[in-house]
């Protein structure tokens, strides 16, 4: 037993530690902002606990654990082919920046030509109708799920187009728009709904829903409200409300 409390420490194990942790932080940063997220600390805390098992030769425990990683592995694998294919597409881009830096592991993600002006503006005459909005815009997650809860539009973005969608007597207008590279994929998309407890009571289903999508994925979530007319977002499963729409610009010439 007193042999544990003494560890050799070599060279290449120095190596090993240094490649592990840039492993685990390169992950990280892929699964950040996302529902993986939380299951990707879950699993490195299990794993570790696992190790400092196998090294008090706790055998039960270590084969209960052993177990339960090897079929976590399969299920993940089932469960995260988006997130997998990003990691090693990840791992694969090696190559110089705009500055001519060398790059290596950088994320994935999609390069966003988003038409500020144009979704400034549909949400400013919106507000002035009281015309309730839900606006995606679509970052490095596909929201492949909410896509397909919905009608698939794919025009070009415009503003008479969205404020049309959201009339409210257009069959479109009761949910959300998903808007990607000056494109309008989808209408009518159902958001998963935040389950928070401390959700604030005076904010209706449009809010809650805007927050239950940012909880889960990447995604930035715009809201004009149908009652007062006011702008919000969600950004990161926080919502943000009575902002400007100065301060709405900004957050899409700055976060997506």
């Amino acid at each position: 037993m007193l042999d544990l409390l003494f560890i050799n420490i070599g060279f290449s194990d120095i190596i090993d530690i240094i490649l592990v942790a840039f492993l685990i932080y390169s992950i990280y940063k892929l699964v950040k902002g996302t529902v993986a997220i939380n299951i990707f600390f879950g699993l490195v805390t299990i794993f570790f606990i696992w190790k400092l098992v196998g090294m008090l030769q706790m055998k039960m425990l270590d084969e209960i654990l052993g177990q339960f990683i090897s079929v976590g592995v399969i299920a993940l694998i089932i469960v995260f082919q988006q997130e997998i294919r990003s990691f090693l597409l990840m791992l694969g881009k090696v190559g110089r920046d705009n500055q001519g830096k060398l790059i290596f592991m950088k994320k994935i993600g999609t390069q966003q030509n988003i038409d500020i002006s144009t979704i400034t503006k549909s949400m400013k005459e919106m507000s002035k109708q009281l015309t309730g909005a839900l606006i995606v815009i679509r970052r490095t997650n596909e929201l492949q799920e909410v896509i397909d809860t919905g009608e698939e539009i794919d025009a070009r973005l415009s503003s008479p187009l969205v404020e049309s969608i959201f009339y409210k007597n257009n069959p479109l207008h009761d949910g959300a728009v998903i808007i990607s590279n000056n494109k309008i994929i989808a209408a009518r998309c159902v958001l998963p709904v935040s389950k928070k407890t401390d959700f604030p009571a005076d904010y209706g289903l449009r809010h809650r829903a805007a927050a239950g999508l940012t909880q889960n994925t990447d995604a930035l979530v715009l809201i004009v409200s149908e009652q007062t007319g006011f702008f919000a977002y969600s950004d990161k499963g926080e919502l943000y409300t009575n902002v400007s729409i100065e301060k709405i610009g900004d957050l899409l010439l700055n976060e997506v």
